[in-house]
């Protein structure tokens, strides 16, 4: 297991963040059977970071379900300007057809500035996708449509999470994405 200061903070924020305000309802099962798998990228340019992720999307296929459900790949450098991080993306996701990964593999983006389309900067709301570092979200769908088979509504989840970020409130939000940040774990 990487102990990067990266990665800690990272798992924090799956444990405290997206697993305990239940952004994910589909996100506990694996985190707690240890199928999540979590990777730091070393690269610091997108052309590099790019050939990284593609390499992690393989690697991951390549690993059984039991061992990697799902994968967070940590760019702590090289994309901290969100719009860098949205076209290498929308690179990452083009090539998933062409690769033949299409039903397969899918992709889901947190970012320390994610900001929904015409959010403002400091809606809580954008918090359901903000993380400590820039990430990819590498998803199997296979285990995505099993979980989904049994959980009623999940088109409802969205506007569930807008509305609990913003009832807690921004400070709340920055408090407990700083504090996975720092180290602490601790609002």
């Amino acid at each position: 297991m990487d102990d990067s200061a990266e990665l800690t903070a990272t798992r924090c924020w799956v444990e405290k963040t997206v697993v305990g305000l239940n952004l994910c309802p589909f996100a506990a099962a694996p985190m707690k059977g240890e199928r999540i798998r979590y990777r730091l990228c070393g690269a610091e340019t997108p052309e590099e970071i790019y050939r990284e992720l593609l390499a992690e999307m393989e690697t991951l296929i390549g690993l059984p379900e039991a061992a990697a459900e799902t994968a967070l790949f940590v760019v702590p450098l090289g994309l901290t300007d969100f719009e860098t991080y949205l076209d290498l993306f929308a690179a990452a996701e083009a090539v998933i057809p062409e690769a033949g990964l299409e039903g397969i593999l899918q992709l889901a983006s947190f970012h320390p500035e994610y900001r929904f389309e015409d959010a403002d900067e400091d809606d809580p709301a954008n918090y359901t996708n903000r993380s400590p570092y820039p990430m990819f979200h590498l998803i199997r769908e296979a285990p995505l449509a099993r979980a989904l088979e049994n959980y009623k509504d999940p088109e409802a989840i969205p506007e569930r999470n807008i509305a609990l970020l913003r009832e807690l409130g921004l400070k709340a939000m920055q408090q407990r994405l700083s504090a996975c940040r720092n180290g602490t774990g601790e609002e």
